[in-house]
């Protein structure tokens, strides 16, 4: 133990951040696919779509080629580029490992990004070694969406590249971290939101500075070619139009005035599901007491950081509350493009801003003397509390999500293969109650999908299959026709719930599909979760019901006549 009698007391602190780290992460690499993860935009999507992607062999396809487990031929440009590193560790190892070996890489340079960007540029001073570490521990263990990888945890690592090159203190490190998080991160969800703020930041100092630095803005331009070049296919997708999608029925602003104003502080408050920083209980309160304590003082670089950042957190809930505001329609609907990107999401910039103000507050209110200090620790402790306890493994487990493993009950699906005893690609499959991602995951050819564009010829066949349904519930009618994302089996009685596990005692009784259409299509067979009464007015026949002990799901499987 000579090693931590000669380390300096941030050394160990940093040492003691990376044990709790790993213990964070350790129920992924311990349980593997007995732990519980997120469902929504994760289970439900994005490993269903890494998994098929590989089993397609077109991790490389051309431009034009497709997918045709999925929606009788789905562009394999709606997969995203085979250049980025979740892609490979899908592609290389199983998917539950490949998913808790990402969780560590984003975990650690989010720690590792965050570190460096304080220490360099926020909390320089020695004694605020705690806030340094602690807070970066904090930002860490946020529960970001996985498939997002550094897309918004990165940011404190590229914030400290470029503020080092705009200073003129740079080395090849900064060149080489602007190069590289491109291949672990996301373009439209997270940097293109980014790199414009970098962009208003080189103006700023342009008109208020007068200073045209070159190089700072070769640094910008540097990063977003390297990302153009790594997302060409969404490049191309954008520029050679060559049919409408899914995304060009898309209806963005439906809110009225008051409804946007409430939604400006749900987001201030509580965040969003994809940008998650449970900062409601801790952070948001210190960040007005911090605020209070600079009132009739006078302001150095510091406070005056702090009160820039307090502020933009608070405009970027406003941009996003209001980008849905249903006065934008007429704009939106004269340029195309802004429905069809999501412009709301600059609020992704959100948890780099949180968390360095939670850093700045803490360190103001740390100067005020002996028992600020203390109640500086009792935040920090209590915020990593709070994150400890949303570790995935507890809540989903208390929420009684299922497994991994129970999610996509890839032994219940065997035998369901084994007992229609035809080869996959002969016939196409539906779901009703469960996420088509599961028979997808299992090598299912699928009518129904999950996926953020696809042909829009193809959705208004699909919904023809479920017209009377939609008809019937105007909230489904308006989410499938307004969005359309999920291209599911939508059933009046079961509303938007996708997950009816095997406890379930929901029944569907007034079920009318279109089967014929269904048939035309090349679908054979749904896999239902709950039992349809009248499957016989539908053209459907039961003929068998599989249940498995390691499954959520109790799966009817009819056939159409």
């Amino acid at each position: 133990m000579n090693f931590w009698i000669t380390w300096s007391r941030e050394k160990r602190h940093l040492f003691v951040a990376f044990i709790f780290l790993i213990l964070y992460l350790s129920p992924l690499f311990i349980l593997g696919e007995n732990a519980h993860i997120r469902v929504h935009d994760n289970l439900d999507s994005n490993i269903a779509w890494y998994k098929t992607l590989k089993n397609s062999g077109q991790l490389f396809g051309d431009i034009n080629s497709v997918i045709p487990q999925v929606i009788n031929g789905l562009p394999r440009n709606a997969y995203g580029t085979e250049f980025s590193g979740i892609e490979w560790l899908h592609n290389i190892f199983p998917s539950m490992l490949a998913y808790a070996i990402s969780q560590a890489i984003t975990r650690v340079f989010a720690f590792l990004g965050m570190y460096i960007l304080l220490r360099r540029h926020f909390i320089t001073s020695k004694d605020g070694y705690l806030i340094r570490v602690w807070v970066s521990l904090a930002f860490a263990l946020t529960p970001f969406w996985p498939s997002g990888m550094l897309s918004t945890l990165g940011m404190p690592l590229a914030l400290w590249a470029f503020l080092n090159i705009r200073e003129g203190k740079h080395s090849w490190k900064e060149w080489l971290t602007l190069f590289l998080l491109p291949f672990y991160s996301s373009f439209v969800l997270g940097f293109f939101f980014f790199l414009v703020a970098m962009g208003l930041l080189w103006l700023r100092d342009l008109l208020f500075k007068r200073k045209c630095n070159w190089v700072f803005l070769g640094s910008i331009v540097f990063m977003t070619a390297i990302y153009l070049l790594i997302e060409y296919r969404l490049v191309y997708s954008l520029v050679i139009h060559e049919e409408p999608t899914s995304r060009d029925e898309f209806v963005s602003s439906t809110l009225g005035f008051w409804h946007t104003v409430r939604l400006v502080f749900k987001n201030y408050l509580l965040g969003h599901t994809h940008v998650m920083t449970l900062h409601t209980f801790v952070i948001v309160p210190l960040s007005f007491i911090a605020l209070w304590t600079l009132k009739g003082k006078e302001r150095g670089s510091l406070q005056k950081r702090y009160l820039y950042l307090f502020i933009l957190n608070f405009v970027l809930s406003v941009w996003y509350a209001f980008w849905f505001f249903k006065g934008w329609g007429p704009i939106k609907e004269r340029f195309h493009f802004l429905n069809t990107f999501n412009f709301a999401r600059f609020h992704f910039l959100r948890p780099l801003i949180i968390y360095v103000m939670f850093a700045v507050g803490c360190y103001l209110l740390w100067g005020l003397g002996k028992n600020w200090r203390k109640f500086v620790k009792l935040c920090l402790i209590a915020q990593i509390i709070i994150l400890f306890a949303a570790n995935d493994e507890i809540v989903y487990r208390m929420e009684g999500k299922p497994s991994f493993k129970q999610f996509y009950a890839t032994e219940q699906f065997k035998e369901i293969a084994k007992y229609i005893g035809k080869p996959k690609s002969s016939y196409r499959v539906a779901s009703i109650g469960i996420h088509p991602a599961i028979a997808q995951y299992n090598g299912f050819y699928t009518l129904d999908t999950y996926n953020n564009f696809y042909p829009l010829k193809y959705k208004h066949q699909f919904r023809k299959i479920i017209a009377k349904e939609l008809e019937k519930n105007l909230k489904l009618k308006t989410y499938f026709d307004h969005w359309g994302n999920r291209c599911y089996i939508f059933v009046d009685e079961l509303g938007k719930k996708y997950d009816y596990k095997k406890d379930s005692h929901v029944k569907i009784r007034h079920l009318e599909l279109n089967t014929e259409v269904f048939k035309q299509m090349g679908g054979r067979y749904i896999f239902s979760a709950v039992p349809i009464l009248n499957a016989k007015e539908n053209g459907l026949s039961l003929k068998k019901v599989f249940d498995n002990k390691d499954s959520a799901w109790r799966i009817y499987l009819y056939e159409v006549k």
